[in-house]
């Protein structure tokens, strides 16, 4: 029950400026946030890298509401992939990105102005020896999304999407992106969707979820498994040995600070392993979204509250 409260909450300026506040939210952010700067995240980059994991970055940012802080995200992913490639890390390190933060929802020609900052975002990434994964917002923004994806596969082929299995549509979109070439994040869904857009009971999210899979492992594209549901990794692992596919074929993708010792233990395991690591300032509404996904966060963040005795 408290996961509707708490996507909601996600969005709530007032409830980002309490949260914030409170002294003890900084240590448990800290859980699944490595660092307002990219300074930091460079170092849990160096770490993950270096015990056989991939990763990819997300600058945290949403929801952006002028041209200025549109560039200015695009200014931090071109900071961000110049210090990749510096570091040599470009084969194992991509980004993701949320077009609401290159403009994508502002009035006057959003779709536009985030195609072309993400644009030029693909373009260094391809000249970095790496690539872009589009992360997908909220049901609104999902043609939009894909229209950006089309455009940037024709110069970028390597360009990944994503796509949500609570939502009705997904099916569809999986059998349309299941091709060569084409790389694939499938995720559960992790905002407030209404009923006749998205499934409301988690058996019917899940079920769309392996409905989905099944097709990105038929087909030729390169499916990408963004979960921690110990079921769904075992489907995925059947589906690969049903379809032949080799470990370099697909991955395994988990959030950073969730599961880090499956993260491991698949890795050991010979599966390729890639850790979305998120940083920076704007950490708000990613947090309260790990809130709401699992009730094992809540409690983690809720324990934080209660003085040691």
């Amino acid at each position: 029950m408290l996961g509707p409260v708490l996507l909601a909450a996600s969005r709530s300026d007032r409830m980002r400026q309490i949260v914030a506040a409170a002294p003890v939210t900084r240590p448990v952010v800290q859980r699944f946030i490595a660092g307002d700067e990219l300074g930091p995240a460079m170092d849990t980059v160096r770490a993950l890298t270096a015990s056989g994991l991939q990763v990819t970055l997300d600058h945290l940012g949403e929801d952006v509401t002028d041209r200025a802080t549109a560039h200015a995200t695009r200014d931090a992913y071109l900071r961000l992939l110049e210090t990749l490639a510096a570091a040599g890390l470009g084969e194992r390190a991509e980004v993701s990105v949320k077009l609401s933060a290159f403009g994508q929802s502002l009035p006057d020609g959003g779709h536009d102005i985030a195609l072309e900052g993400v644009r030029q975002v693909a373009e260094l990434a391809t000249a970095s020896g790496t690539t872009v994964t589009l992360d997908m917002e909220d049901h609104t923004t999902v043609d939009s999304t894909l229209a950006v994806l089309h455009e940037l596969r024709r110069d970028h082929p390597g360009t990944g999407a994503v796509l949500q299995s609570y939502l009705f549509r997904t099916e569809d979109d999986a059998r349309a992106l299941a091709v060569a070439g084409s790389r694939v994040r499938l995720v559960k869904g992790a905002y407030k969707e209404p009923a006749n857009v998205a499934f409301q009971d988690r058996k019917d999210v899940d079920r769309s979820y392996v409905r989905a899979l099944r097709t990105l492992f038929a087909g030729d594209g390169y499916p990408m498994v963004g979960s921690h549901d110990p079921r769904m990794i075992a489907i995925a692992q059947e589906l690969a040995a049903r379809h032949h596919r080799a470990a370099d074929t697909y991955e395994f993708q988990m959030l950073y600070g969730i599961r880090t010792a499956e993260q491991r233990r698949l890795a050991e395991a010979g599966q390729r392993v890639r850790v979305y690591v998120p940083y920076g300032a704007d950490w708000y509404g990613y947090f309260m979204r790990r809130l709401a996904e699992r009730p094992a966060n809540l409690a983690f963040f809720l324990r934080s509250f209660v003085p040691a005795r």
